[in-house]
């Protein structure tokens, strides 16, 4: 299980910032209702966030309807602190905000500016890496925080890939971000196969939709990162 994790080896080097990506919760009854399936996984979650040294309110979660819309957190008046209609989160950074992305075979993207501290954590799926959800982040990061593709740390998590799935969505999101000039050994893929190892983690497409969730965790515990 560590090795699946190193991915974000990279991001937790840079100051300040905490990320996890919480796989397949053993003992958690599953079903087709995505709904009840979470409620389940709460508890566990919870712990989660709780370890990375935040509270519960601290945590931004996105609807997530497969497109490409990303909005910055904390918006205010959302309920539950579930932001509709949109796949991505971004923060400046801000001390006590925690973003949350589910996911189940589409692979969950950690963007971390080591520059302005600003951070990004998308849903990217079939849809959401054919309309390129990772670049419409970035856009958004530059426009708001001034973030630039080169102090970019960007950290691809465990998805589906062939033969378990006909496409292999991590390659083509490495792809984009190298094409807006992320540094190579800024972006990091797992390489791991959630339908493949859906023992340790959970697959919508293996389990034929009665699975549960993972759980991609970022934000700044501290304020320290360099001015821009």
């Amino acid at each position: 299980m560590t090795g699946a994790l190193s991915f974000l080896d990279r991001v937790l080097a840079v100051p300040g910032v905490e990320a996890s990506f919480v796989p397949r919760i053993p003992g958690i009854p599953v079903s087709g209702d995505k709904g009840v399936t979470l409620r389940l996984l709460e508890p566990a979650h919870r712990n989660a966030v709780a370890r990375r040294g935040f509270e519960w309110d601290d945590l931004w979660r996105a609807e997530q309807v497969h497109g490409n819309a990303v909005a910055v957190a904390p918006a205010g008046g959302v309920e539950e602190r579930i932001v509709a209609g949109v796949d991505g989160l971004l923060t400046s950074g801000r001390q006590g905000v925690l973003l949350g992305i589910y996911v189940a075979d589409c692979a969950a993207v950690y963007l971390c500016d080591r520059r302005t501290g600003a951070l990004g954590l998308v849903h990217s799926g079939k849809n959401g890496t054919e309309q390129a959800i990772v670049l419409r982040a970035l856009e958004r990061m530059a426009a708001e925080f001034g973030s630039q593709a080169g102090d970019i740390e960007a950290a691809i998590s465990p998805c589906i890939r062939p033969p378990c799935y006909e496409v292999d969505i991590a390659p083509r999101i490495a792809e984009q971000l190298l094409a807006v000039g992320v540094p190579p050994e800024q972006v990091v893929m797992s390489g791991v196969c959630t339908g493949q190892n859906a023992g340790e983690f959970y697959s919508y497409r293996v389990e034929r939709g009665k699975t549960g969730r993972m759980l991609a965790l970022m934000g700044r515990r501290t304020e320290n990162v360099e001015s821009s």
